[in-house]
């Protein structure tokens, strides 16, 4: 009787399947940059449907999702975009109070950020693509709101899954070294001040 115990146990635990791979973007250093504005609120970052799942989606290209084998984020990816974003630009701000709107802190921004992730995936040929729209709105409602749609890529040094989520942390630092040129632009007193 004992053989078939072990034997029965033995393939319950082949039939288990293996623990998830986890992961987790990153926040990157940059350019620092001095704005005369005291805060900026992130707002909570919009995410296509596509991808808010546990998995992480390699590509949606040929009308496909690929998602990674077993292979999932640590946390859920839209706030895990909010926190790593705002980190990013935390780095490159370091005399401007940068918080998001999710937060425990909050104080009267200057500017509020939006951004909106429509894409952050690979082409079929392996160049990861993360297109976002952004707009910045200024406290002094006089002043119009600025809005534009950035594209930027980023080349994984692999196919493997962790260098793709390194090419995704780079292009997330390259959308806060832009969003920072924008925020930049938007900070110059207006003139009719």
């Amino acid at each position: 009787m004992r053989p078939v115990w072990l034997l029965l146990a033995l393939l319950l635990a082949a039939c288990a399947s293996p623990a998830a791979d986890l992961y987790t973007l990153a926040a990157l250093p940059g350019a620092v940059a001095h704005l005369r504005v005291r805060g900026i609120e992130v707002r909570r970052i919009g995410l296509a449907g596509y991808l808010d799942r546990p998995e992480i989606v390699r590509s949606s290209a040929a009308f496909r999702l690929k998602l990674a084998d077993n292979e999932r984020w640590g946390e859920p990816l839209g706030g895990m975009l909010d926190r790593v974003f705002t980190e990013d630009l935390v780095e490159r701000l370091p005399d401007t109070a940068v918080f998001t709107e999710a937060g425990a802190i909050s104080t009267a921004p200057d500017l509020v950020l939006e951004l909106d992730v429509e894409r952050f995936d690979a082409e079929a040929s392996g160049q990861l693509v993360l297109v976002a729209q952004v707009a910045l709105r200024h406290s002094d409602a006089r002043r119009p709101a600025e809005a534009r749609t950035l594209r930027l890529t980023a080349a994984a040094a692999t196919a493997s899954t962790r260098d793709h989520v390194a090419a995704m942390s780079h292009a997330l630092a390259d959308l806060s070294d832009q969003v920072v040129a924008m925020l930049a632009a938007a900070a110059v007193p207006d003139s009719s001040d």
